[in-house]
């Protein structure tokens, strides 16, 4: 179920509270947990830090996970010339027969760099409940509901900090859009530095798929979206999650692929 507005998460909270009424065992087992990591810090770290260390971790634990579709979806970016001379091969070809060879080739393709073409939606699947997760204890987590950052509550919205004059919020808004926008984008340029690395083939075209560049839009406009809505402190947890995930497409290109 959805979590009362008012509920407020303090160390004082005991775990049982969050099993029985209203709430589900979702919060229970994911915001709790987050909320009470961000409780705990905050006395030692500040709100700021706090924010900063569990988003951190959060990454870490997700990165076992997701490091094999990660490497997935760089491996389909650097394959997507090759998957592209497939796909203008079989042009304008509509019948069954080259229906079933074009995908025949493409499943050849990703059996012989041995890519799993879903890992990358695998991903999606383990952050969607995270994100969710850590949005409830960011709004719930006693630290944060109370907490300010020069003064300023940080359970208020980036557009609410406009309305109130407060521009340091508005900076780490704009700070998480371009990190944001820069981790989507990163495996791509890397690939690009890379190939121009390799001397291309003659007659080949470097091309790209157009509509994963259309989704990476398309999620970026939502999370600008609803950053500029939510608590100052999602605005953080993206800005931290995003340059984490710099990091990890730079270290994943570098000790994975790289080396392959």
């Amino acid at each position: 179920g959805c979590m009362a507005q008012d509920l407020v998460i303090s160390l004082k909270t005991p775990f049982s509270d969050m099993w029985v009424g209203s709430n589900s065992w979702f919060e229970a087992l994911f915001v709790y947990p987050l909320a009470q990591a961000l409780n705990f810090l905050a006395p030692y770290t500040g709100v700021l830090m706090a924010i900063i260390l569990v988003t951190i971790f959060v990454k870490l634990l997700t990165f076992g996970l997701t490091v094999k579709s990660t490497v997935a979806t760089q491996k389909m970016q650097t394959l997507q010339p090759e998957l592209n001379k497939i796909q203008q091969k079989y042009a304008g070809l509509t019948d069954n027969e080259s229906k079933m060879k074009m995908s025949t080739e493409m499943n050849d393709l990703y059996k012989k760099h041995n890519i799993n073409p879903f890992g990358s939606i695998a991903t999606l699947f383990i952050q969607f409940p995270v994100i969710i997760a850590m949005y409830q204890a960011v709004q719930h987590a006693v630290v944060v509901k109370e907490g300010a950052l020069f003064g300023y509550a940080l359970s208020n919205s980036p557009q609410k900090a406009i309305t109130d004059g407060q521009w340091f919020v508005v900076v780490i808004f704009v700070l998480m859009g371009v990190s944001q926008f820069v981790s989507m984008k990163l495996p791509t340029w890397l690939n690009k530095a890379r190939a121009k690395k390799q001397p291309i083939r003659l007659g080949e075209k470097q091309t790209k798929a157009p509509n994963t560049d259309m989704m990476m839009y398309t999620s970026m406009v939502m999370i600008l979206f609803f950053a500029f809505t939510w608590p100052t402190a999602m605005s953080l947890y993206w800005m931290v999650s995003s340059i984490g995930q710099i990091i990890q497409t730079y270290y994943i290109q570098k000790a994975y692929i790289e080396k392959e």
